[in-house]
């Protein structure tokens, strides 16, 4: 059934049912190629043309349908670190969001971080949230002491490089014996969160043959002082 004609003003309401059926549609289809402009159409109740007085092409709509999507990335990041004002937990519960929404929404997700084509308006959201969201809690965490003073943005980007990688193989890799997500992600996250801590405490080039120095000497007990 065609969609009646639209009042004037309504068009950013139109824009919208667009991104939302076509969001909806690649949920369902799990692939960018089952999703064609004619299907979004007939979903939404108009002709194809109509969609193009929106966006240039399809991928103008995929990229839309990534920003949507990854602005409900936002929320949940939020959502998850509520009343948490320990700045390792909400780094804990901001990677495990994110990882956990990566693996709920596969496919956009994969379009987002995982296609080479690029989508500067995704990088946009993504630099204004998520990852922003990421950098101020490395920001906490050094204030804390946790990890040494600098620039947060290298630790930031090595946090969030186990948090997607953990996410894009989860999802290109389902096969694999992963057991509990949520578990293999929050030993993943922890690990280089743990690590990163560490590397600072023992500074300097943390070589192997240092580390291994380092942890020998953790785990040998502190003699008495002498009476």
């Amino acid at each position: 059934m065609k969609r009646r004609r639209a009042s004037r003003g309504s068009g950013e309401d139109l824009r919208a049912e667009i991104v939302a059926a076509a969001k909806e549609l690649l949920a369902k289809s799990g692939s960018a190629d089952a999703m064609s402009i004619r299907a979004v159409a007939d979903a939404v109740g108009v002709t194809s043309p109509s969609i193009y007085l929106h966006f240039a092409d399809k991928d103008d709509l995929l990229s839309a349908v990534v920003v949507d999507v990854f602005t409900e990335l936002d929320a949940a990041m939020l959502s998850a670190a509520e009343g948490l004002t320990a700045p390792m937990e909400r780094m804990r519960a901001f990677g495990l969001a994110y990882v956990r929404f990566a693996v709920d929404h596969p496919e956009h997700y994969r379009i987002a971080a995982l296609d080479s084509c690029p989508r500067p308006n995704v990088d946009e959201v993504l630099a204004t949230s998520a990852f922003e969201h990421f950098n101020a809690t490395v920001k906490q965490c050094m204030d804390a002491g946790i990890f040494a003073p600098g620039d947060p943005l290298p630790i930031t980007l090595e946090l969030w490089a186990a948090a997607h990688g953990i996410a894009a193989l989860m999802i290109t890799k389902p096969f694999l014996p992963w057991g509990d997500v949520e578990q293999v992600a929050d030993r993943v996250l922890r690990a280089a969160a743990l690590g990163r801590a560490t590397a600072d405490l023992i500074g300097g080039d943390v070589t192997p043959a240092r580390v291994t120095e380092w942890l020998a000497a953790q785990k040998t007990p502190a003699r008495s002082p002498k009476q």
